[in-house]
């Protein structure tokens, strides 16, 4: 089951983080894109090898002590179809190192639309009557639960027969979010309340060794006082929240969408790490050449952060 894996694998490098791989053309060393460019043009494939290269860069740096990496499909989707090659290239080299690979899509629909959307990244494509192919393959997807379950459905029968998992969004990291999940229903309760009751609810059936669901949700580390309700409100689902670093996200923040045993969260960082060699803490000490062990140093760094606050208040 995914939430195992998962868990395992946080438990195994103690660290509950992930690296979001969100690159854009001004994050990715000088050198890397002279070289992809030269050997492919300035155009969409001297980009995507550009990406590639920077990417296998970073999960060659992170892969024994980071468990997961979450690429953001828009980064790769702006560049077409080249874009889309450097994201199964991600994909592909991430697993093949042992990392577990969220994909954040925010996918939604409803029917054969929501069940296609689903078949590429968690299930498989079917070609013909006996043939079927996985293809991009993640681990697990984000999606928005806008549509009620039957945008949710599909994606959760594939997490069943797959071992997939998905990530719900509940409470966003965004500052205008509240325009519409903080609205107050007639139940007495804001709207991304009834869509965490509603997670907890669909992810029953995919409830693993630990008690976790493999449906999890989305809870930005930029509001902490509503992840303490939302922590007491999803018992059982695992919360992704992104939020911690560039965004303004701490440590402290981020703690209180763990639960009393450690676990229940994994927290998201992507430019912090993927442009630690350009930051003020990590630029005097790592060139740009350098810049896979500047994200190493500043993947530990976050580790170290989080686990502290974690381990005092647990």
């Amino acid at each position: 089951m995914f939430i195992d894996l998962l868990i395992d694998s946080i438990k195994e490098k103690d660290n509950p983080t992930v690296v979001g791989l969100d690159p854009k053309m001004d994050f990715i060393p000088q050198f890397i894109k002279q070289k992809a460019f030269k050997e492919h043009g300035v155009n969409l494939k001297g980009a995507s090898q550009a990406i590639i290269e920077f990417n296998k860069g970073l999960i060659d740096a992170l892969y024994d002590i980071v468990p997961a990496v979450k690429p953001q499909l828009a980064y790769y989707e702006m560049y077409g179809i080249e874009g889309l090659v450097a994201f199964n290239e991600t994909v592909k080299y991430a697993k093949e190192k042992g990392m577990i690979v969220i994909a954040d899509g925010k996918r939604n629909d409803i029917g054969s639309t929501a069940e296609s959307y689903s078949a590429g990244f968690l299930g498989k494509t079917i070609i013909s009557e006996d043939v079927t192919q996985p293809i991009f393959d993640v681990d697990a997807l984000t999606v928005n639960p806008y549509l009620g379950v039957d945008g949710i459905k599909p994606f959760m029968d594939d997490c069943k027969k797959y071992n997939k998992g998905i990530f719900v969004l509940v409470k966003t990291s965004n500052k205008s979010s509240g325009q519409l999940q903080d609205i107050l229903t007639d139940k007495g309760k804001s709207i991304y309340e009834i869509v965490a009751e509603l997670v907890e609810d669909w992810g029953k059936s995919l409830r693993g060794k630990y008690g976790y669901s493999s449906v999890g949700a989305v809870v930005g580390a930029t509001y902490p006082n509503q992840a303490k309700i939302l922590r007491k409100a999803m018992k059982h689902a695992y919360i992704l929240v992104p939020g911690y670093g560039a965004q303004g996200g701490t440590a402290r923040d981020v703690a209180h969408s763990f639960n009393g045993d450690g676990l229940g969260a994994i927290v998201n960082a992507s430019r912090s790490i993927m442009c630690a060699y350009q930051s003020e803490t990590w630029k005097e000490q790592y060139s740009e050449d350098k810049y896979a062990e500047a994200s190493r140093a500043e993947a530990i760094r976050m580790r170290d952060d989080i686990n502290s606050v974690i381990k005092t208040q647990n």
